[in-house]
């Protein structure tokens, strides 16, 4: 039986036409040590196999073969090193192939697929070694055109099709997302009980992570970022090598992969358990831009609208807080806010950390449909000699990240479970005697 998926992108397909889609493949770390594997996403989303070096073929109007993947064969000598593989027999039992080759056979194949189809379904440009051998596919077949075959003469990116099944989750989704989420939240929450002033960076990586993984997730959806003091207004920081201070801001954006579905949460916290009077200024800023934007969550709601939302919110907070001047209007005109908040609010969430799915349809900002998920994030970042700015604020770094659903009434927060009100998060702080990793 074919997956759902990919039964679902055959029926989406044009008229004659044949796609191609290959599977990510082992990358050397160093001398004989590979990086941990990870499937390239739309070949797992719409096969499920979770293998390298492998080729799936959709032939939509072949008589027999719709489906035919070519495989890795399963081989004793090789198994015994890196485990066991699906082989041809598995590819037809368990993934749903109507033909199954060893992937040795591909360059003999792929011609006799490709032939005499118009038009051809493939993503140029994330495999440049495989990119070469489409093009030297549709070279071979073109030089037989005196044989009464021809190739494709039209190239479409299946991400036309296979990025807007992906945007829009449906219920197995959704629970691979909400199971993400709640153990990332937990993650996120173990880190707040065992912070202490003199820990390093990497002590509360360690705690984060053990805890995805001690929860069921198969690792994390990105390199975790865990940054204290100056660190918290470097956004992508993930070094995570510094010793934690007493006074210092704690940042932690890390989100937990289960089923590869990605969690992605972000909170901000004193080291020592409370906020200073500048720190909770700015937290509240933060915060209140956060709830805002999630309270217009809801279908038909423009996607740039939350992004415009926060940044009223934050550029108003600014103003109040006393790191700006003038009024709301002109310092949204001149992004007088971006020298704080300098990206946007959030992206959408899926089996990728920063998921598939196109921002704008044409011209216009695309609005919002159930299924939909997508982060909301909006921060502040103050980093020690920023310009008229009092030294109160030096290295105040603040992001409150959630991960919302679009219902059809409104929304659902994936991340309820890591508290982010300023009181929620110093009461939680203070329980940290009472919890062991």
């Amino acid at each position: 039986m074919k997956p759902t998926r990919l039964a679902e992108f055959l029926a989406k397909m044009e008229p004659s036409s044949v796609a191609v889609f290959a599977s990510a493949h082992e990358i050397r770390r160093n001398q004989d040590t590979d990086f941990e594997f990870r499937q390239d996403t739309d070949f797992y989303y719409l096969t499920r196999l979770n293998e390298p070096d492998c080729v799936a073929v959709l032939a939509p109007n072949h008589p027999e073969h719709k489906y035919v993947l070519f495989v890795r064969p399963r081989k004793r000598e090789e198994e015994i090193w890196t485990g066991l593989r699906a082989g041809v027999e598995g590819a037809i039992r368990d993934y749903g192939a109507d033909a199954a080759y060893d992937i040795a056979r591909l360059d003999e194949l792929l011609p006799k697929y490709l032939q005499n189809a118009h038009k051809l379904y493939y993503g140029f440009g994330q495999n440049q070694q495989f990119d070469l051998k489409v093009i030297g596919t549709i070279k071979h077949i073109r030089e037989r055109v005196r044989t009464g075959v021809y190739a494709p003469t039209t190239i479409i990116d299946p991400a036309t099709i296979v990025h807007e099944m992906r945007l829009r989750k449906n219920e197995d989704d959704l629970k691979s997302l909400r199971r993400a989420a709640q153990i990332s939240a937990e993650g996120h929450v173990a880190a707040m009980k065992h912070c202490k002033p003199g820990m390093y960076e990497y002590e509360l990586e360690a705690v984060v992570e053990y805890v995805f993984r001690k929860n069921g997730a198969t690792g994390v959806g990105y390199p975790s970022i865990v940054g204290s003091g100056f660190n918290t207004t470097i956004l992508h920081y993930n070094t995570n090598q510094c010793q934690i201070q007493d006074g210092d801001m704690v940042l932690i954006d890390a989100g937990a992969e289960y089923n590869v579905f990605s969690g992605d949460i972000t909170r901000s916290f004193p080291a020592n358990g409370k906020y200073t009077k500048a720190q909770q200024a700015i937290y509240e800023v933060v915060l209140n831009a956060n709830k805002e934007v999630i309270k217009m969550v809801k279908p038909g709601v423009s996607f740039m609208k939350l992004h415009e939302r926060s940044v009223d919110v934050v550029t108003q907070g600014l103003l109040d807080v006393g790191l700006l001047s003038g009024s709301l209007k002109d310092n949204v005109e001149k992004k007088a806010y971006e020298k704080f908040f300098m990206h946007r609010t959030g992206h959408w969430l899926g089996m990728d950390v920063h998921d598939v799915g196109r921002y704008k349809l044409d011209d216009d900002w695309r609005t919002l449909e159930p299924g939909m998920v997508f982060t909301v994030e909006p921060g502040v970042y103050i980093a020690e000699g920023a310009e008229n700015v009092p030294e109160e604020f030096f290295n105040i770094g603040v992001r409150i990240e959630d991960d919302v659903v679009v219902t059809e009434s409104g929304s659902e927060v994936l991340t309820s479970g890591v508290p982010k009100e300023a009181r929620e998060v110093e009461a939680t702080m203070k329980e940290s005697a009472m919890v062991a990793v």
